[in-house]
């Protein structure tokens, strides 16, 4: 997925910018990149590879050459970014979050016009690049900013640094938050801007407006002012709340950790197995097991405990063994809690179905009698169109799509009927991947229960990797 982080001040941003950025690392793990406006039209700019190593790591020694005060810093999963370009608008730097679904459909067409791209990444134009071209094609950053939203398909939360300001733009629809937070510092004022909450406390800034969908706001020390006006439809991303998101964090006011304890407490309270134990697939599965735990009326004990000082985070591989072996040597089970024991085990979601399969085998080969799984939000039956969700290739890639192929002899047949819960194809889809990780049994929440788990209406939320129905482009 990605995370932004910007600052402005009267003062040096490197401390904030560092840090703060350095706090969404969980949002990504390809490339993190800074860049600072340092005066005199010289921008500071590093990007490192963070796959095999960690952001701090890369980054600590690239401080001292951000003497200005203001930057932007940014964790990818896809590019290298930010970019730096010199236009009539001037110079500037950008930094993105989302996904240009019709990439390839704006490259050629700026290609007929005689327009050339520098940025490649592995082979194909960097898709921040495109964002910062879309941007300088028009009179103004506010033309600009209206360009790439009528432009592109998919999605795009982006941070513009100029020589004067800073600009926040989200995302057409707000699939992915922005998040403006001050303080006071010996200067006076500062001013960051985040996609997530929890990078904003400990650096002492106190959240003081949220980007509407499609808004940009132009920051300066003196305050900021909107310059592109929010829209009406938001259709905000449910996995950032199932999966993506920090524990500590917020969107649109609303807490992630506490949305996880809901989704657990809604199927823990209706459960009827006989269980002895809830226990959570770590990390982002043991907020909703302590909910689970709490609605069922069973303790809630660590028999899974993931061991975070050297291994990274698994999905992101496109090697599937590498992703096996990081994911089996990340998580160490507590046999002590698993023998001879009916434990039911909460996870965020089932995508493939390899590693949840892998850690079920190893769990009865460390005695316990019977393994349960609960599933924070329902199967998963689209590919997300608008955020680069995983590094999934294709439809196939996923366990239900692999099922729904295999019973209707195409993999798009009648999905509807498949994302309806409780429908006789929902049933024998839930029976096939219970069977297939051979589990005592399987449950998932209902759409309605991410909603009423979220709190929002609706309309307001994209469950389309669920059911399909986010509208937008």
């Amino acid at each position: 997925m990605g995370g932004l982080f910007g600052v402005i001040s009267k003062q040096s941003c490197r401390t904030d910018l560092f840090y703060g950025t350095d706090y969404h690392s969980h949002l990504g793990t390809k490339r993190g990149g800074m860049a600072v406006y340092n005066g005199n039209g010289i921008f500071a700019r590093d990007i490192h590879n963070i796959e095999n190593s960690y952001f701090r790591i890369k980054f600590e020694e690239d401080l001292p050459k951000y003497t200005g005060n203001a930057g932007i810093g940014v964790i990818s999963d896809t590019d290298a970014q930010p970019i730096l370009l010199n236009s009539h608008l001037g110079k500037y730097a950008v930094a993105t979050v989302g996904k240009i679904s019709n990439i390839e459909e704006l490259e050629k067409e700026m290609l007929s016009r005689r327009k050339a791209f520098t940025e490649l990444s592995s082979g194909k134009t960097n898709p921040t690049e495109m964002i910062a071209r879309l941007i300088a094609e028009a009179v103004s950053f506010e033309e600009g900013i209206l360009n790439v939203q009528n432009s592109i398909k998919g999605s795009c939360s982006f941070l513009i640094l100029t020589e004067n300001d800073l600009i926040a733009c989200r995302d057409r629809y707000g699939r992915t938050p922005l998040i403006l937070a001050e303080k006071e510092t010996e200067s006076g004022k500062a001013y960051a801007i985040a996609s997530e909450t929890c990078s904003l406390l400990n650096l002492g800034y106190e959240q003081c407006y949220v980007l509407g969908p499609g808004e940009a706001v132009r920051i300066t020390p003196d305050g900021y002012t909107t310059c592109v006006p929010r829209r009406k439809e938001m259709q905000i991303c449910s996995f950032l709340w199932v999966y993506y998101g920090y524990p500590a964090s917020s969107y649109e006011n609303i807490n992630v950790d506490q949305v996880r304890h809901n989704l657990g407490y809604s199927l823990g309270r209706l459960d009827k197995s006989d269980i002895d134990v809830a226990a959570a697939i770590p990390d982002s599965g043991t907020c909703m097991a302590i909910g689970f735990a709490q609605g069922k009326g069973i303790p809630f004990r660590n028999a899974i405990v993931k061991y975070t000082p050297t291994w990274p985070r698994s999905f992101t591989p496109t090697d599937q063994s590498v992703r096996k072996l990081i994911a089996k040597m990340k998580l160490i089970p507590n046999i002590s809690l698993l023998r001879e024991k009916k434990i039911v085990f909460c996870d965020d979601s089932i995508v493939r179905g390899t590693q949840l399969k892998d850690n079920v085998n190893h769990l009865y080969e460390y005695g316990a009698k019977e393994i349960h799984i609960r599933i924070s939000c329902p199967p998963l039956i689209h590919p997300c169109p608008f955020l680069n969700f995983s590094s999934s290739r294709g439809p196939l890639e996923l366990i239900t799509r692999r099922f729904i192929e295999s019973r209707e002899g195409a993999h798009d047949r009648n999905l509807d009927r498949y994302a309806t819960t409780g429908s006789p194809e929902y049933n024998a889809l839930v029976e096939h991947i219970c069977e297939e990780l051979k589990v005592a049994s399987l449950e998932f929440n209902t759409v309605e229960q991410v909603v009423d788990a979220i709190g929002l209406p609706k309309c307001q939320i994209c469950t389309h990797c669920f059911d399909g129905s986010s509208y937008g482009h």
